[in-house]
């Protein structure tokens, strides 16, 4: 799948939507590294450049009420089946364990 967005452009939108739902929230940088455990030297960080751990995004996105939605955005499609053939057959596929490339 072609993506119109690149990686560094996606984190700064990112960013910035963090940033957007913490003030909408009233929070302070200091309030919500507290609330969720991220030092508030990374949450600056992290508003400034982008840059911060996975485990440390993910605190922020729980306190601000949004962890759901970003694991539910990871979630693989599910199929719409228009027939019970298509049903039988998906699940007769085995779903991959590995993956195969390099």
């Amino acid at each position: 799948m072609i993506s119109l967005i690149t990686s560094k452009k996606a984190q700064k939108k990112v960013t910035k939507n963090l940033k957007a739902l913490r003030l909408e929230k009233g929070f302070t940088q200091k309030g919500l590294s507290e609330r969720s455990g991220v030092s508030y030297a990374s949450l600056r960080k992290f508003e400034q450049t982008g840059m911060i751990s996975l485990e440390s995004f993910f605190k922020l996105a729980m306190v601000l009420g949004c962890l759901e939605k970003l694991v539910g955005a990871t979630q693989p499609d599910e199929n719409a089946f228009s027939s019970i053939d298509e049903v039988l057959k998906k699940k007769e596929e085995k779903k991959p364990k590995r993956g195969w490339r390099k």
